[in-house]
């Protein structure tokens, strides 16, 4: 098939099924200066145009890359908003939606002696150690949930978590209290 024709089953398809949302990651890693990212953004193009769908795009630090620059970028931009994501918020209203992702996150574990509800009462701590971003905070209950398999605790604490290095830009955002004050760790 040619190109042409893999657009064409490509957008009857996705029309045919009734899809209403395409998400597409890493977007930031396109660069419509180089040839192949020249075509894959035409193609995007293409298929904004032909598919009855919204398109989302992530991607981190957009507009410092090359993304919306030159004539193709251009184009791109033009059918474009940009939303900032922020990091997850502790709070929001009365809601509080990072303990909430915690709590989501400890559901799915399987370990045999951890304790429902022990992630959720560190809350402000992961959020501080993790600067509310979502796969900080997911890498380090991964990481703390692997190192308990390996050592046969099979449990996760405040002293584990804290024993785990994360990703460097958590490590250089995360600020221990400097008041002097030590919560006990449990």
């Amino acid at each position: 098939m040619t190109q042409a024709q893999i657009t064409d089953a490509v957008c009857h398809t996705y029309n045919h099924a009734g899809v209403r949302l395409v998400l597409i990651d890493e977007i930031h890693r396109l660069n419509p200066r180089t040839t192949t990212g020249a075509e894959t953004t035409d193609l995007l193009k293409d298929l904004t145009e032909r598919i009855g769908a919204t398109f989302v795009y992530a991607g981190i630090d957009v507009t410092t890359t090359a993304l919306f620059s030159g004539v193709r970028g251009a184009q791109l931009a033009a059918r474009a908003s940009l939303v900032e994501c922020g990091v997850f918020p502790a709070r929001l209203g009365t809601r509080e939606p990072f303990r909430e992702l915690i709590a989501g996150v400890e559901a799915a574990l399987d370990l045999r002696a951890h304790r429902v509800g022990t992630l959720p009462r560190h809350t402000a701590h992961l959020h501080q150690r993790t600067a509310g971003r979502i796969g900080s905070l997911t890498r380090l209950i991964r990481q703390a949930a692997i190192t308990s398999i390996l050592d046969g605790s099979e449990r996760i604490t405040k002293t584990s978590l804290d024993q785990i290095r994360i990703d460097h830009l958590a490590e250089t955002h995360h600020r221990p209290a400097t008041n002097g004050f030590r919560a006990p760790r449990r």
